[in-house]
């Protein structure tokens, strides 16, 4: 296993530098990697390595979101709050519902079946969202109004709305007893447990780090301790309570940020370093679990139910920041940003096939298809329109 890590790397490094070189981002260097030295391309990761994947993608999310974490202020999560709270929601319900339809059209599944659809396919992907966005907020793109800030925020709270109905429908399906409306009103109560620990989590290392002189390095060490806890409790209460843990995470960067400001900025480029290899694994292993073969599965009709959900997700783009200060090519921006798909297909595309759902194999091959057309696509969409459309402040 040890030697897969290090091609992993390897590779990993190499295909990221030749993707940047090309003017394309590096992680879809790392996308296509995974993809073809994966279990459905060439076959060269060690099967006891891909048992861990589902581990080893967490690590490298809860890396990500604490830098995202450590670089929200106040000050800026005051302006960018009322349009962030509706980017959370209204483009992910709109796309997961007009997917729902369009499925019962296309495919002849029932409501419930394109429901479970439609919410594994609306979530979009903070593990391609995030880090593009941290660049650009490094480059100060998009920073007079905290669009990048905006953007992050909006689109980590999206993936627990997308999961808990999805959760509904395939509940709903398998008549397991749990009532649809009760699970709907965890979304709020998952996300007020998960930003409440997260808040709580902060203040206690907030408390430690000013009381007791401690190396940075040991620092970090704590911060990601507490961060894989919170989410191994939500892992082990999933079945009483839903907590929104990544969203925990994230405020323990924004507490530190809060109360200790210069030292949140030391940790911040520790966490920059780790990144570099955490960045690797999750990509790459992003990519192995991408069955291209299964894809073709779902045919045009999966293609079209595909676009329609990402027309519709746009629109409820569109009305989010209606009525913001943004112009219209920042808000041309906010819709490509949240075009993405990848962390959450490749977590729950599968969950409907194992349930016995009827036609979840199609499920499943939509749920691919959608990875190997949005991940790609939307981080160059991205990374190209964050140089084009927003304004650049001069460091």
């Amino acid at each position: 296993m040890l030697l897969t890590v290090g091609i992993i790397m390897v590779l990993g490094l190499a295909a990221n530098f030749f993707f940047e070189k090309i003017g394309l981002p590096g992680l879809l260097g790392m996308l296509v990697l995974g993809i073809v030295i994966g279990p459905y391309g060439i076959d060269l990761i060690n099967h006891e390595l891909l048992n861990f994947s589902a581990d080893f993608r967490m690590f490298a999310l809860i890396v990500i979101l604490l830098r995202a974490g450590l670089g929200i202020s106040r000050k800026e999560l005051k302006k960018i709050g009322s349009p962030a709270l509706r980017l959370s929601f209204i483009p992910g319900l709109l796309e997961g519902f007009t997917i729902a339809l369009t499925s019962v059209l296309l495919f002849g599944f029932s409501f419930v079946q394109g429901g479970m659809l439609g919410f594994i396919l609306a979530a979009v992907s903070p593990a391609v969202v995030v880090p593009l966005m941290l660049k650009f907020s490094e480059q100060k793109r998009g920073t007079d109004k905290s669009i990048p800030t905006m953007i992050m925020a909006g689109a980590s709270i999206d993936d627990v709305f997308a999961i808990t109905i999805f959760s509904a429908f395939l509940a709903s399906y398998t008549n397991a007893g749990i009532n649809v409306f009760k699970v709907l009103l965890n979304i709020p109560i998952s996300i007020f447990l998960g930003i409440a620990i997260g808040a709580v989590a902060g203040l206690i290392l907030v408390k430690v780090f000013s009381k007791y002189h401690m190396r940075d390095t040991r620092k970090v060490i704590y911060i990601l301790g507490l961060s894989i806890l919170i989410n191994g409790v939500e892992s082990s209460l999933k079945s009483r309570v839903e907590i929104a843990s990544l969203l925990g995470v994230m405020t323990i960067g924004y507490v530190i940020l809060d109360k200790l400001p210069a030292v949140a900025v030391r940790l911040s480029q520790k966490f920059n370093k780790i990144w570099v290899f955490a960045e690797i694994l999750l990509f790459v292993l992003v990519g192995a679990q991408v069955n291209i073969s299964l894809a073709f599965n779902s045919g045009l009709n999966g293609l079209v139910i595909i676009l329609a959900g990402l027309l519709a997700r746009s629109l409820g783009v569109y009305f989010s920041v209606v009525g913001t200060n943004l112009n219209l090519k920042e808000k041309l921006f906010c819709i490509l940003s949240y075009t993405p798909k990848a962390t959450v297909q490749a977590a729950i595309g599968a969950i409907p096939l194992s349930a016995g759902v009827e036609n979840g194999d199609l499920i499943l091959a939509v749920a691919v298809l959608a990875i190997m057309i949005t991940a790609p696509l939307g981080a160059i969409a991205i990374k190209i329109g964050g140089e084009k459309l927003l304004s650049h402040k001069q460091l």
